[in-house]
């Protein structure tokens, strides 16, 4: 019997930012891909994610990249902020620039989940100890050398060791013998003695690392030098950032001194279109590296001598809060900077330290400390020996090592061993790569190389499992089981289909329909999901195994996630190939649980449902669904029949008791409506996730029956804000309280204020959606908040179609309404009438609307109107409380 071969062993040599993404990126795409490996991450830091950069506690140390561009992961920028905004930090916002030290646990945090997410998969395991040495072996694997003793044998090995060390090969002897002189600030308890005396302090540099150690070392009665060839301090980001431009034309092949130009000209273009300089620099970013390698040796020497110090002030900037503590420093004359070159150095008796300038000048500090920042040459044991055998050459102007695509080129020129590195070592190479937003994109990069060869072809087997609709499923059995679990629950309406669709994920990472079906629960259902992360790991997932009808899928739940204009078209075009996709068809449709197709009118939706009905073969949800469309066109007879046939299939299907209801209720079948639908919600409906718009249909039924207590009963059991928030609370309860009032069914003030309190600012006054806005509308109004309904007004002026031919006319008018000018109001609201259906929702929804123009009509004197106004609706509907209302009228 042959044995078993180990699972593929990955080494990687480094803990800190490199090290951590790069082991994130492995333990994910193992995962995704079901691939076991041994991952083995060699550090002797204390905790992996800090390293040096990171691992700083002062607060003023602050990242110079804006949180939006620092997730771990190129393909969800919005990680982080999303990981701040569940750890403490509610308000953060993509524009913020957070502590270095939160983002290390950020890193530490991040790396900690992928390892639980690939746990069966990846086995990890943390040696606290330094590679000394790495060589390679006669079977093609590499051998490491750590500094206990140990070695280890591994398939391949990634060395994230970070930027090489400074070497302070620039101070004079007098210096570097000097006991005042600290070499290396980030060290452990290197700054102890700068910090226990009040003694002036010299530092040499004047970037980042210089601006970092100015703020933590500034204090009254002392004065900080700082002094660099140039003198010139790093540029501060824009407190409000004016926005992107695209990348200047015609760079490829240009010359260094063509590239300058047109980089100076690209620069005065964004000075007069931004009013800023900084969009033209950050728009050279995606294609930094492809110029430098455009440019030959003696360029890229002539640029780091004439233009290096200019670029990094520019590009590495300070964010706004370090450079306002810096700019008091200097105004309180604390920190004086200096350009010049460092000539000599003594220790005088007394241990200061004098340093004099090429120019002649003195200066004189208590401490020297190193800013220069990284050094050029890799020069720790690992590489030495790297260097010495061969296996690793230093690349282009001395800078780092060379590599090909991240590989190891050897002194023979070869990149065939299995080593790799990635971020600063890669900076001859690259030049800008050792920032997270480059380090991330080579980790996923490296992830898939080193994975690659494990990875065997995709082979559709035919018999794979399926869904409850017989649409095959690029999973294993456990985890399409699960998915067919959250499928039924969606169909239903019923609670628990996010958990479901969480454990088909965690049973296999790699299911693309489950990840976007996640994305899709989370974005249009309010459902707990990190939507970006979601989408982002059904797209991988789909790249790397999915059929057509899964990409296809994925990519439909991606358009809609980002609302692009072709998401609905896309969306039917799938249907037309995939007819049998019921989730697909169950977003399509404008329901209960899901928005639908934006500017999908009901004729469409109808001929949708019945396009695709060979698909289902009467299947219980696809009649629930035609149940619903039915009601909308008036047809109540036959709906109720069609939601009946679904309900005697399956009883718990929410799509046709939510049909029955609008029958019932447009029927005026008040009281059989009630009794049958609180039954219902009091027994099968106790798990249905949108329960509280069942109470809401009730409640409608009591309003319609004149029963203020019962209403009353009702909104404090289901509706009242703690039972339910958001857009819900909003669609719902707010709604509920207006006709309340308005009807006489409320005695005293309604708490529309406590509705209010329970929904987002931003959904309130900025909503995506024209429905959304009119029921934002109906709970500012009940709440009289003019101001609000103001700036809904001017957001919807700047929206959608919708918005500004429904909801800005709508606005004034409740507007007019609230100052009780009610001639003005039920003119505008009566003008609204015959366009309101543009706004979608059910017909019993767009009602409060003509319930408001029946208060401003009475509230106006206007009587006849009100009389035929209240004639009409018993006309289609009978309803106690209509006729009481009517009896009310003065004749």
């Amino acid at each position: 019997m042959i044995p078993a071969r180990a699972p593929h062993t990955v080494a990687v040599v480094g803990a800190g930012a490199a090290g951590a993404l790069t082991a994130i990126q492995v333990c994910e795409t193992a995962a995704r891909r079901r691939t076991p490996v041994d991952l083995v991450l060699i550090d002797p830091a204390p905790e992996a994610g800090r390293g040096t950069a990171y691992a700083t506690p002062d607060p003023r140390h602050r990242l110079n990249v804006p949180a939006g561009n620092m997730s771990c992961y190129p393909d969800v920028p919005g990680h982080l902020v999303r990981w701040l905004c569940r750890h403490g930090e509610p308000t953060v916002t993509a524009a913020d620039f957070v502590t270095r030290y939160r983002f290390g646990a950020y890193l530490a945090d991040t790396l900690g989940q992928a390892i639980v997410r690939a746990h069966g998969v990846v086995r990890v395991r943390r040696l606290r100890a330094r590679a000394e040495s790495c060589a390679g072996t006669s079977g093609g694997r590499v051998e490491l050398r750590l500094a206990d003793g140990e070695r280890l044998t591994a398939d391949s090995a990634v060395l994230a060791t970070g930027p090489a060390p400074g070497s302070a090969a620039w101070a004079p002897p007098g210096l570097r013998t000097s006991p005042r002189f600290v070499a290396a600030p980030w060290g452990p308890g290197a700054l102890d003695g700068p910090r226990a005396d009040t003694a002036d302090v010299l530092l040499i540099g004047t970037g980042l690392t210089a601006v970092d150690l100015a703020l933590t070392l500034d204090r009254p009665g002392r004065t900080l030098h700082a002094v660099s060839r140039g003198g010139l301090l790093p540029q501060p980001h824009a407190l409000h950032p004016a926005g992107a431009m695209p990348p200047p034309q015609g760079l490829q092949g240009a010359s260094l001194a063509e590239l300058r130009r047109a980089v100076y000209h690209h620069a005065a273009r964004a000075l007069r279109s931004h009013g800023d300089w900084r969009p033209a620099l950050d728009s050279l970013r995606p294609r930094t590296a492809e110029l430098w390698r455009s440019l030959t040796p003696r360029e890229r020497a002539e640029f780091l001598e004439r233009d290096g110090a200019l670029w990094n002030t520019h590009r590495h900037r300070m964010a706004p809060a370090t450079a306002e503590a810096l700019a008091r420093v200097r105004a309180a004359r604390r920190l004086r900077v200096h350009s010049g070159r460092i000539a000599t150095a003594r220790t005088e008796p007394d241990g200061t330290v004098t340093v004099a300038l090429a120019d002649g000048r003195t200066l004189h500090a208590g401490w020297v400390i190193d800013c220069t920042g990284p050094g050029h040459r890799l020069d720790d044991p690992l590489w030495r020996s790297l260097m010495d055998a061969g296996a690793a050459v230093p690349g282009p102007l001395g800078m780092g090592v060379a590599t090909r695509d991240g590989r190891l080129i050897d002194s023979q020129g070869r990149a065939d061993r299995p080593l790799f590195t990635l971020g600063a070592p890669r900076r001859g190479e690259l030049w800008e790569t050792t920032a997270i937003p480059e380090i991330r994109v080579q980790a996923a990069a490296l992830a898939r190389e080193l994975l690659a060869p494990l990875t065997p072809p995709v082979r559709r087997s035919r018999r794979r499992p399926v869904d409850g609709h017989g649409l095959a499923l690029s999973t294993h059995a456990e985890a399409a089981a699960a998915h067919r679990t959250g499928l039924d629950r969606v169909l239903k309406v019923r609670a628990g289909a996010e958990d479901a669709f969480r454990r088909a994920v965690a049973l296999d990472p790699g299911f693309a329909v489950g990840h976007a079906a996640l994305a899709l629960l989370g974005h249009e259902c309010g459902a707990d999901v990190d939507v970006p992360r979601a989408l982002a790991e059904a797209q991988r997932s789909a790249r790397e195994r999915a059929d057509d009808r899964e990409r296809s899928f994925v990519d439909v739940v991606t358009r809609r996630v980002h609302g692009t204009d072709a998401s609905g078209a896309v969306l039917l075009g799938h249907l037309d190939s995939y007819p049998g996709d019921a989730l697909a068809l169950a977003a399509a449709v404008p329901t209960i649980a899901f928005s639908g197709v934006r500017d999908l009118d009901d004729a469409y939706a109808l001929r949708l449902v019945e396009r695709t009905s060979p698909a289902y073969d009467g299947h219980w949800f696809h009649l629930s669904l035609l149940a619903f469309l039915r009601q909308g066109q008036g047809r109540f007879h036959e709906a109720g029949e069609l939601a009946h046939r679904a309900l005697a299939a399956e009883p718990a299907s929410g799509h046709a008791v939510h049909a029955l209801a609008h029958v019932h209720y447009e029927c005026g079948a008040h009281e059989a409506g009630r009794d049958w639908l609180d039954a219902w919600v009091s027994g099968r409906g106790r798990g249905a996730v949108h329960r509280a718009h069942f109470s809401w249909h009730i409640a409608l039924h009591e309003l319609a029956l004149d029963d203020p207590a019962a209403v009353r009963r009702r909104w404090l059991a289901h509706l009242a804000p703690g039972r339910v928030s958001g857009v819900r609370a909003l669609v719902d309860s707010g709604s509920l309280l207006w006709r309340a009032r308005m009807s006489d069914s409320w005695p005293g003030e309604v708490p529309a204020a406590d509705v209010l309190d329970s929904v987002a600012r931003d959904v309130l006054e900025r909503p995506a959606t024209a429905f959304t806005a009119l029921h934002a509308a109906v709970a500012l109004t009940a709440a009289g908040d003019i101001a609000a309904l103001r700036r809904l007004r001017d957001h919807a002026a700047g929206a959608d179609p919708v918005q500004r031919e429904v909801i800005v006319p709508l606005c004034e008018s409740f507007a007019a309404l609230v100052e009780e000018r009610f001639h003005e109001a039920a003119g505008g609201l009566g003008a609204l009438l015959p366009v309101l259906g543009k706004v979608g929702g059910s017909a019993a929804q767009r009602e409060v609307v003509e319930e408001t123009l029946l208060y401003a009509l009475v509230a106006a004197g206007r009587c006849d109107a009100a009389r035929r106004l209240l004639d009409s609706r018993l006309d289609r509907k009978p309803a106690p409380r209509d006729r009481r209302m009517l009896a009310a009228l003065p004749r």
